[in-house]
């Protein structure tokens, strides 16, 4: 095996897959919508956890989540800029 080979012997890169970023990010918000409601419901049942750390946990991954969606977004819009409206 080889660490380094010349740029003549190697081989092309292959082209990027396409992917719907916007629809993994919605997957990922639900499921931490998911997560709050299971967290909420544990909170009136006298199981011994820590409800702060959980809250957080779950309040980071959704505003992860939230973020994560604009950027995507965002990077759809420029990628697909609008046409000009022509009657």
């Amino acid at each position: 095996m080889r660490l380094w080979v010349p740029h003549d012997q190697r081989r092309p890169q292959p082209e990027p897959l396409r992917t719907n970023d916007v629809r993994a990010y919605l997957v990922g918000l639900a499921l931490w919508v998911i997560g709050l409601a299971i967290v909420l419901g544990m909170l009136a049942t006298p199981l011994a956890f820590d409800p702060v750390r959980a809250l957080t946990t779950v309040a980071l991954g959704l505003v992860l989540g939230i973020v994560g969606l604009i950027v995507a977004l965002r990077a759809r819009r420029s990628a697909h800029p609008r046409r000009a409206f022509r009657p």
